[in-house]
């Protein structure tokens, strides 16, 4: 799951383009419909094509095969993950920027209702039944995402070992969008005027106060554990200090 503008629009909204990429893009929505409906090995691509309004040899022109258009399908909607990285993890941004820029990135999507739906549902049914996305997937949409965010945490932190309490760290820091991803449904249900489109930004806005408290709590805790190990020496150095 990852951000960036749409590289599909319902067929209302879009611009006049070529024939070609006209079909491209009917190609990519029908797909990602499809596939994230009944999974790869259960979509043919006369499926697709029949839904696209277009043959199946436009798949062949467009993305060579069944296994590149079902790649294209997670990428292409949102963009990649990994293409956040250069924006949120910039040396020159305080931890306050890197945090909201990092939100504002992951939940772009969001304002895209349809696309959501149907991208989460591909996500899901990729984790239950892998196919051959699964490995790059884990490497450029979770492990290099969730890195860059530890090193922007450890630089702020002044923490020079990545340790586990970094990754628990980084990756509830992942969790606030995951859940902003994945309830949907409950959301809408209890607070719906919470779900909208237009109340993205705000939850950019609290969902980086909150993180930054996360991140203050750490560092309190962290104080703490350092000032606790040598309790002995502490005793020791009091004693010196009232004789």
């Amino acid at each position: 799951m990852s951000s960036g503008a749409p590289s599909f629009i319902p067929a209302s909204q879009r611009t006049a383009r070529s024939d070609g990429e006209d079909t491209r893009a009917r190609l990519l929505q029908a797909a990602l419909q499809l596939f994230s409906e009944k999974g790869f090995a259960q979509t043919s691509v006369r499926a697709i094509a029949q839904a696209a309004g277009t043959n199946v040899a436009a798949i062949a022109y467009h993305f060579g095969d069944k296994a590149q258009l079902y790649t294209a399908t997670f990428y292409e909607p949102f963009g990649s993950s990994s293409d956040l990285i250069p924006v949120f993890a910039d040396p020159a941004l305080d931890l306050h920027g890197a945090l909201h820029r990092y939100f504002a990135g992951f939940l772009e999507p969001l304002k895209h209702d349809d696309l959501v739906t149907q991208s989460l549902r591909l996500h899901v049914r990729e984790l239950l039944e892998p196919t051959h996305v699964w490995p790059e997937l884990i490497e450029s949409e979770c492990r290099a995402p969730h890195m860059a965010l530890i090193q922007v945490l450890c630089r702020h932190m002044g923490v020079s070992v990545v340790d586990d309490d970094m990754h628990r760290l980084a990756f509830s820091l992942a969790g606030l969008i995951m859940q902003m991803w994945t309830q949907r449904d409950p959301l809408q249900a209890i607070a719906p005027q919470l779900a909208v489109a237009g109340a993205v930004d705000a939850w950019v806005e609290r969902l980086t106060g909150y993180a930054l408290c996360m991140v203050q709590g750490e560092i309190t805790r962290r104080q703490a554990a350092q000032g606790s190990e040598h309790p002995a020496s502490r005793t020791s150095h009091k004693k010196e200090s009232n004789a």
